[in-house]
């Protein structure tokens, strides 16, 4: 049996929860909403007395510092909102002290802007302090550090600082409270026929289907769109994201109980651990009497007796993906901010968009750069907004398989043709061998590089020239760059081999790793220049 208080389905959860401005001070006279906030406090308490690990991120510091200034609006310029920002931050932290030590529940103060984990070690110095605060039972309360930020290092909102700490530490729920009940199809404070959608499997697919731009106080940064945006960086790391009301925080119980059954329970237990968790759910409820049973519906098969009901709390759930970025990428991705850009060919995007390239690009995809960035920096990864058409992008990616295929470390008879390399490449093993960048002195079971060059001076493709700047290219991921910009320039479009002889040296075969590619767009083609979905 588990022990008094603990989950119902016995499995312990680590849930970020993020309050936002409007549901700390009041929007007109900014007096902090303490009924809202003792609610808060009693949820968080609760849910560790059943097991879970809790992180709260708490917006609020400019709103609190409006009220101790007696000021009625925020100020539009940023010294005056950073002023702010460090006489209030104080303030809420004491506020947040005050009520979780009327119940005995330690807090730690963490502050944090992009520019602070933007750098790998530090970032890992980050996760490490949550992970020693939730092993000692502190619950970390997490704001910006809004008084040296800046739009450069500035995460942008709490929302999205909500999202990266849940993927930081590998959370399995992320709630965002706000004043409404979830995701509506259209603003419910103006129009009656507006209803909540309940469960969103795809953020980019449902952005056409729902209206975002009318929701949000004139406290905070954010609004429904912000939600959408923390949702996807969340999702994508493997974090169930819901979004529901404050005003009704004792709902989380329900909302992670029901998932827990239907979604967490049945996907990280075994068959038999989830019989075992329903069959102690049914005692309990049964006042102790054990209920024999066989398998429920969630380990696969009939029960002898239906499961008791579970009522769904109002609520918007967005699915955590199957296959989360592993945690580097996810740094990588929504943690860094971009230093330059490195334009691709359609050849080379098409390749990028599976799993078998590893997330690694050759010089032979890059078609330019923009921006100065040196060796080790993030990078946006574009295409052109220019059209191609289907002959010319076919061609592009036999030409960058061609590039994997032809590598001196990939055994390749010398008598093969073209279509037969351009195949291996796309096999599932094609990107992940790794390449001697010093020629070999024996080259009769290789390609060498003439024998490359050869074959793509067959292969029909538009030479690129002049300068792109960020109007003529669309970004599709994001990377780290092994070289700098100027490197990057002189061997774009060249083999791999080539390198040492034109740079002087050569630390890596790919020019840009750890690449995450987004949700692969459909590419513009000669009829159409619109822009990626």
């Amino acid at each position: 049996m588990t022990r008094p208080g603990s989950s119902k389905t016995g499995h312990v959860c680590t849930v970020v929860i993020k309050l936002g401005t409007s549901s700390i001070v009041h929007e007109k006279t900014h007096q902090p909403l303490l009924s809202t906030l003792s609610g808060v406090v009693e949820t968080v308490v609760k849910l560790k007395s059943m097991g879970h690990k809790v992180v709260l991120v708490s917006s609020g510091a400019i709103g609190v510092g409006l009220r101790r200034m007696n000021m009625a609006a925020r100020p539009k310029g940023l010294a005056g909102k950073q002023a702010l920002a460090a006489i209030g931050q104080g303030r809420l932290i004491a506020l947040w002290d005050n009520l979780f030590g009327q119940v005995g529940q330690p807090i730690a103060q963490v502050l944090l802007t992009r520019g602070d984990i933007s750098d790998r070690t530090r970032y890992l110095n980050a996760v490490s302090t949550f992970k020693e605060l939730l092993s000692m039972g502190v619950v970390p309360i997490v704001n910006e550090n809004d008084t040296v930020s800046v739009s450069e290092i500035k995460f942008g909102d709490n929302d999205t600082l909500s999202a990266i700490t849940s993927s930081m530490i590998s959370a399995d729920y992320l709630f965002l409270l706000t004043d409404v009940d979830g995701l509506y199809s259209s603003n419910p404070r103006k129009d009656p026929n507006a209803r909540v959608i309940e469960v969103v499997h795809s953020v980019s697919s449902i952005r056409s289907e729902v209206s975002t731009t009318t929701l949000g106080s004139s406290l905070g940064t954010g609004g429904m769109e912000t939600k959408l945006i923390a949702a996807e960086i969340a999702t994508a790391a493997g974090v169930t994201t819901i979004i529901t009301n404050s005003k009704r925080p004792d709902d989380i119980f329900g909302i992670i109980e029901y998932h827990n059954r239907h979604t967490l329970l049945p996907r990280r237990l075994s068959s038999s651990q989830v019989v075992t968790a329903v069959d102690e759910f049914r005692a309990r409820s049964s006042g102790g009497r054990s209920t024999p049973t066989s398998p429920s519906p969630l380990g696969g098969s009939g029960a002898c007796s239906p499961e008791p009901p579970l009522v769904r709390p109002p609520h918007t759930v967005f699915t955590a993906a199957a296959m989360p970025l592993r945690d580097l990428k996810a740094w990588t991705s929504h943690t860094l901010y971009p230093a330059g850009t490195v334009i691709i060919d359609a050849g080379a995007y098409r390749v990028l968009s599976k799993r078998s390239s590893g997330g690694r690009l050759l010089a032979a995809g890059v078609l330019g750069v923009i921006g100065q960035f040196a060796s080790g920096q993030a990078v946006r990864i574009c295409v052109t907004r220019k059209g191609v058409s289907e002959q010319q992008e076919e061609a592009e990616k036999k030409k960058y398989e061609s590039a994997f295929s032809s590598r001196p470390s990939t055994p390749t008879p010398v008598n093969s043709s073209p279509s037969t390399s351009a195949a291996s490449g796309s096999g599932s093993g094609s990107g992940s061998g790794a390449r001697s960048l010093s020629r070999s002195s024996s080259r009769s079971p290789m390609r060498s590089d003439d024998e490359y060059d050869d074959e793509s001076s067959d292969v029909e493709t538009e030479t690129v020239t002049g300068e792109y700047d960020d109007e003529d290219v669309i970004e599709v991921g994001r990377g780290l760059a092994n070289y700098n910009y100027q490197q990057i320039s002189k061997v774009k479009g060249m083999n791999s081999s080539q390198l040492r002889k034109i740079l002087g040296y050569a630390d890596s075969e790919h020019v840009v790793e750890n690449i995450t590619i987004r949700v692969a767009p459909v590419l513009p083609t000669e009829s159409t220049t619109a822009p990626l979905a």
